[in-house]
């Protein structure tokens, strides 16, 4: 029974998100990278530097959280978005 009822509330708030994002909201935090994080975040990659000591070099420039670093989740999204837009782009 409470495995139906935890399919239920899953199935509303996936379809609240749906329709929120039609209607223009976003979902979740701000964006906290920007270009400049991103060009260091590539030359510190080339120079092959962990995940973890990217992040700690990464500083937030705005936002709430700005001053602080970047998590290795966020570097990482970061860069796996930045190869998918250049391997999309390369095939096409």
């Amino acid at each position: 029974m409470s495995g139906m009822e935890r399919e239920y509330i899953r199935d509303r708030t996936l379809e609240g998100h749906e329709s929120a994002r039609k209607r223009g909201k976003t979902i979740g935090g701000a964006g906290v990278t920007d270009d400049s994080m991103l060009s260091m975040a590539l030359h510190l990659r080339d120079q092959e530097m962990s995940l973890r000591d990217i992040s700690k070099r990464l500083v937030i420039t705005t936002g709430a959280k700005k001053g602080q670093h970047s998590s290795p989740a966020t570097v990482m999204r970061m860069l796996r978005e930045h190869d998918e837009q250049a391997a999309a782009a390369a095939s096409t």
